[in-house]
């Protein structure tokens, strides 16, 4: 059995202990809660953002920014903050953190995860009008993947899309990818990789791209997948290396028969794929594409 080794160990432990920002106020996040009428609680009325920190420094802040006003536009909420409130915040609770489990700032590698509820409401499916927000902001430790992993290649399995048509929107609504995230769990494999009618949407928690004849393609933008970040990273790698990169529609059949095939996310960067189901991609090893983008992402987190 093809089985992905587990990541190594992170920078730092215990999250449940870390700093917390909710509505205005910093606290452990063990001793934080909010109420359980909560529409983010009730029916994950909420959406959320998560921000790469690479040494301290957040990675690609005013693409999230942007990404963040999109889905609070498709639901309809307004953004309680400014950019520039935004990065305070973020920024302040990084230096709360390094405090806490006392890393030096420069040194840490971690996540920020934000999320905006509609707010506190008696439970009704009518969107109330006029209500507070409630902001939540933590910051999580960032685990690399092994080496073993980089080196070898993740496994992956398939399956058909059978999320909600609004992928688009980056909502803590997230059962449909919390499914097909436990079936590859129980293959052993480290992600889902989705289909819509014969045609590539991504995986559970990543985009996916089909490398073939040296050219780098991925779906397009819409309402079927949602616009990671690294959409925007890859696009920016591929030109700084003169590679050719595309978006269109592609077949079941075009991701098996890829020459290489990648995964991208805020927690992956990028990652080759070399077996998918029962067939190998290319010849097993993660290939020249994955390593030069790899490379040049590296490059890249350390000087944007």
């Amino acid at each position: 059995m093809f089985k992905n080794p587990a990541p190594s160990t992170p920078q730092f432990q215990a999250t449940e202990d870390g700093i917390c920002y909710l509505n205005g106020h910093h606290g452990l996040l063990s001793q934080t809660s909010v109420s359980v009428l909560d529409r983010g609680f009730i029916f994950g009325d909420a959406i959320y953002e998560v921000i790469p920190v690479y040494g301290g420094r957040l990675f690609k802040f005013d693409q999230h920014m942007a990404r963040l006003e999109r889905s609070l536009g498709a639901v309809r909420m307004t953004n309680p903050h400014a950019t520039m409130g935004w990065r305070s915040i973020f920024e302040t609770l990084l230096k709360e953190n390094a405090r806490h489990f006392e890393t030096p700032l420069p040194l840490l590698n971690a996540s920020i995860y934000l999320q905006i509820t509609r707010g506190v409401a008696p439970r009704d499916h009518l969107i109330p009008q006029h209500l507070e927000p409630t902001v939540f902001v933590m910051c999580q430790p960032r685990a690399p993947l092994s080496d073993e992993l980089r080196q070898n290649g993740a496994f992956c399995i398939t399956h058909e899309d059978f999320r909600w048509k609004k992928a688009h929107i980056k909502t803590t609504s997230l059962m449909g990818s919390v499914l097909a995230r436990d079936l590859s769990a129980k293959e052993k494999a480290l992600e889902t990789i989705m289909f819509r009618d014969g045609f590539l949407s991504e995986a559970a928690s990543s985009n996916v791209w089909v490398v073939k004849n040296g050219a780098v393609m991925g779906v397009p933008n819409d309402h079927l997948v949602l616009e990671g970040i690294r959409y925007g990273v890859l696009a920016q790698l591929c030109e700084s290396q003169q590679i050719p990169f595309s978006l269109k529609p592609i077949r079941k059949e075009e991701v098996f028969a890829a020459d290489e095939l990648l995964l991208t996310s805020a927690s992956k960067e990028v990652l080759a794929v070399t077996k998918l189901d029962a067939l190998m991609i290319g010849d097993a090893r993660p290939g020249p594409i994955y390593r030069r983008l790899y490379d040049a992402y590296q490059t890249l987190k350390h000087h944007d």
